[in-house]
């Protein structure tokens, strides 16, 4: 059984889930913090304390796919170069076309440094 102890302080209610965090106002400090990171190590040791190594995992996956789904390599290709799963797979596509705009974002601020290191 569960208790949580509810804004108004009675730690007797029981089988209540906890209350969902509020993510628009906790993100601000994560998201300040990614940003004071200067390099691609300090980020590794940041993520890595951060995220159980599932998690870690779990992102790198995401992110090893989008280049090739950005090419237009087909799913099951993309599975059998990175081991990603086809579900995983569709889920970054599907976020790749109708999320936030993370994933472009980043692809646009990369390709500039991908670039100069070829020249």
């Amino acid at each position: 059984m569960r208790y949580y102890i509810n804004p108004e302080g009675d730690a007797r209610v029981k089988n209540l889930q906890r209350p969902a965090p509020d993510t628009h106002q906790a993100s601000p400090g994560l998201y300040e913090a990614l940003l004071t990171l200067q390099t691609v190590d300090e980020c590794q040791r940041f993520l890595e304390d951060l995220c159980t190594p599932a998690e870690l995992e779990a992102l790198l996956d995401r992110w090893s796919v989008v280049g090739h789904l950005e090419a237009g390599v087909p799913y099951r290709q993309i599975h059998d170069l990175t081991g990603v799963s086809v579900t995983t797979i569709g889920r970054v596509a599907r976020f790749l076309t109708h999320g936030s705009g993370g994933y472009q974002l980043a692809l646009q601020r990369l390709k500039p440094k991908q670039g100069r290191k070829s020249t």
